[in-house]
């Protein structure tokens, strides 16, 4: 990001890892990684399910690799963990009355 603060012209860059997963992957993920069955918790609604025309969804990360030499460093798997961590933190801050502790240094 600071790289791309640095252009002297604006440009849009796509951040991605150029791989493709589902919302159940990543239920199975983040609740697997919790020690809980993600279909316990989980309702879906066919209303927000996406269109059928939509083949795949995957991000082109190539302009800020190109650019900047730009590599994703974190995959899927540990995204997912450092989420769940970061919720695991803020739920132990908030279940000890330190709601103002949230935002410091997750």
């Amino acid at each position: 990001m600071w790289q791309m603060l640095q252009l002297d012209k604006p440009d849009d860059f796509v951040i991605a890892t150029g791989q493709t997963h589902s919302v159940q992957e990543f239920l199975e993920e983040a609740f697997a990684y919790a020690g809980l069955d993600w279909k316990a918790y989980v309702d879906v609604d066919p209303w927000y399910l996406r269109p059928t025309e939509v083949d795949i969804l995957q991000g082109d990360s190539s302009k800020a690799r190109n650019k900047f030499g730009w590599r994703p460093k974190t995959d899927f798997k540990g995204l997912i963990h450092m989420m769940v961590d970061a919720d695991r933190k803020i739920l132990a801050l908030q279940l000890q009355g330190k709601s103002e502790e949230i935002f410091r240094g997750l």
